[in-house]
């Protein structure tokens, strides 16, 4: 399953605005390919539609309806309705207090809100009812690395690529917490990572834009290539704002960050990871913006 993407499966019986701390323009933000922002699914939709039909029945059993809250609730998630979601993942896991997909969404959520210690609390539990639940890994590592835990959040990104030494996104993540802890090794370990990646999938651009072997025009120019659709097309580019925006954070361009945080946010890419995270980027530097004008 691509990293970048939290796949949403339509099943039925047997499926905002942020604060701107920056307001001016950047140099760096020039030329840029644009995507057309991503609709609502119709089938999710109709879908959606068809759940609260069936939600409806008065005896349907308790696993099956448990089982139906959270299929919506994904669909929810995958169109940005994130309350409704999280509405219906927790009646879920009031019904069914063993379903570890849905305590994930969970500690997504939590993540998001900045509520970090409650985040971990729902990842620990996805690993207690399902050891082999990969993605539990990278998402409590993400919450550990916004929690200001890199150290921590470092062994669990280690342990999400040991599972996928191929995924550059795995390798990516680890680089992102690892370069907070120490940046000499973060890039040593990412050359190192590199060797066991696809040069064909584009996501290996990504690790070479961040080795600096290739530029971020040649980046750019790049984007296109293979995309047969808009939507793959507003995929890439919802991964290559973020990943952008990481970069130049890390540079300590805060002005060429926000801006492309805030195009990876319009591309309207709901259910990927840096779209979700993106939109937490701009919380928290909305926040730092604010402290230093208190202060």
């Amino acid at each position: 399953m691509k990293l970048a993407k939290i796949v949403v499966p339509l099943v039925l019986m047997g499926l905002v605005g942020c604060k701107s701390t920056q307001p001016e323009a950047t140099k760096n933000i020039v030329n840029v390919p644009l995507a057309v922002p991503l609709q609502a699914n119709f089938r999710n939709e109709i879908a959606i539609a068809r759940f609260n039909e069936l939600l409806l029945q008065p005896d349907m059993a308790n696993e099956q309806r448990a089982q139906l809250l959270y299929n919506r609730g994904m669909l929810y998630d995958s169109i940005g309705l994130q309350t409704l979601a999280r509405i219906d993942f927790n009646r879920a896991v009031q019904i069914k207090p063993d379903l570890a997909e849905v305590y994930n969404f969970l500690g997504i959520h939590q993540t998001l809100e900045q509520n970090y210690g409650r985040a971990y609390e729902m990842f620990d539990a996805v690993l207690e009812l399902d050891e082999q639940h990969e993605y539990a890994y990278l998402n409590r590592g993400i919450a550990l690395y916004y929690g200001e835990r890199a150290d921590l959040a470092v062994k669990d990104f280690e342990a999400f690529l040991a599972r996928a030494p191929k995924d550059a996104y795995r390798a990516m993540w680890l680089y992102i917490a690892q370069q907070q802890v120490d940046g000499a090794l973060a890039k040593q370990t990412l050359a190192a990572n590199s060797q066991a990646l696809d040069p064909d999938e584009w996501s290996s651009q990504l690790v070479a834009l961040y080795l600096g072997t290739l530029s971020e025009e040649a980046f750019l120019a790049q984007i296109s290539e293979g995309v047969s659709t808009q939507e793959e097309y507003a995929q890439r580019l919802c991964e290559a704002y973020f990943y952008l925006a990481k970069r130049y954070q890390t540079k300590g361009d805060l002005a060429s960050a926000i801006s492309y945080f805030k195009l990876a946010l319009a591309t309207n890419v709901y259910e990927f990871v840096e779209h979700k995270y993106a939109r937490l980027e701009l919380d928290l530097l909305a926040q730092l913006n604010d402290e230093q004008d208190a202060s």
